[in-house]
């Protein structure tokens, strides 16, 4: 290729029009998912100290915060949900009255164009804090399944658009699409958490889920960060499950295994920029150390040119108008 002075880049960076004209990479606010925390009650809102602008919201609430973010465009919404009380195997996860099931059915009516994704996992539920059955200091993989499945279902049944286990138990994609099936959802997707990290960003979130484990941590079932040919391995084991999606968490330091994992599926792939991620940006410019628009929206555009086809951001109703 020819070099200076024949060949000058800058040519094609002299005006915003030109530059649009060649950039390679593009986001839309319809390629975002807003996660949302839902609890019993009404007129609730109880804001995260260490996500500025999250809050715990009831079902009522949390409708006038989806509303907020399809109007700006964003394309979906993931739910998690914190129960009024806890026990061994997290029974109400599959509640029919739960926080979740009771949020997802208002959705439907009163927002029925934006997707609602559901969260499946049991940590916000057990009171233990790990993702599933505990037992002699180790989680029982096997026996989690069941209850994944239960869940799954009765989020499907309240009219969930897409389903997102996010436990990393071994099997849970299969044992997941088969409950699917056999109570008639067989159109209902799956998105997996294929490749989860035991990650030191997920802190603020354990604020937010009310999730932290009571005792021990749960690198047993979620990736070493130190690992991305794993990743691989993970995800399409989850794909031959029944896996629609798939998803790489956190986003920012994983940009890596993101484009490992679209080079090699060519599947759709999700990103999933955390609670610290976003916390850290926030905290950032509210010192005033970086422009925090700025930097959200560099950050975004990163996971989107790495290979993700959605982000599940916390930014999204912030970035929505921007991107318009």
């Amino acid at each position: 290729m020819a070099s200076f002075p024949e060949y000058r880049p800058r040519r094609l960076r002299r005006t915003s029009a030109l530059r649009n004209l060649v950039r390679e990479t593009s986001l839309r606010p319809a390629q975002l998912v807003l996660p949302l925390f839902v609890r019993n009650g009404t007129k609730l809102r109880n804001p995260i100290g260490s996500m500025p602008g999250v809050a715990q919201t009831s079902p009522d609430e949390l409708v006038k915060d989806v509303k907020r973010a399809a109007a700006v465009g964003v394309g979906g919404v993931i739910l998690f949900g914190i129960p009024d009380t806890k026990d061994a195997t997290g029974s109400e996860a599959w509640a029919e009255d739960g926080a979740v099931q009771r949020a997802i059915r208002l959705l439907k009516q009163e927002v029925p164009e934006i997707v609602v994704i559901t969260d499946v996992c049991m940590c916000e539920y057990t009171e233990h804090g790990h993702c599933g059955i505990f037992e002699n200091g180790e989680v029982d993989n096997d026996a989690t399944l069941e209850l994944l499945s239960r869940v799954s279902v009765s989020h499907a049944n309240a009219g969930a658009d897409m389903i997102a286990p996010s436990d990393m138990m071994d099997g849970r994609v299969a044992a997941i699409r088969t409950a699917l099936d056999a109570d008639g959802f067989s159109r209902t997707p799956i998105l997996s958490y294929a490749a989860k990290y035991a990650s030191a960003y997920y802190g603020p979130f354990r604020e937010a889920a009310e999730s932290a484990p009571k005792s021990g941590d749960r690198k047993g079932y979620q990736m070493d960060p130190a690992n991305a040919s794993e990743a691989l391995r993970e995800v399409f084991a989850d794909i031959e499950e029944g896996a629609d999606a798939v998803m790489v968490k956190p986003a920012g330091p994983y940009l890596d295994v993101i484009s490992r994992v679209k080079d090699a599926t060519g599947y759709p792939v999700a990103a999933y920029q955390v609670s610290g991620e976003y916390a850290m940006i926030k905290a950032a410019a509210e010192r005033g150390w970086v422009d925090g628009e700025r930097v959200m929206m560099e950050s975004l555009l990163g996971i989107r040119r790495a290979g993700a086809d959605f982000i599940l951001t916390y930014f999204a109703t912030e970035a929505g108008p921007l991107l318009k």
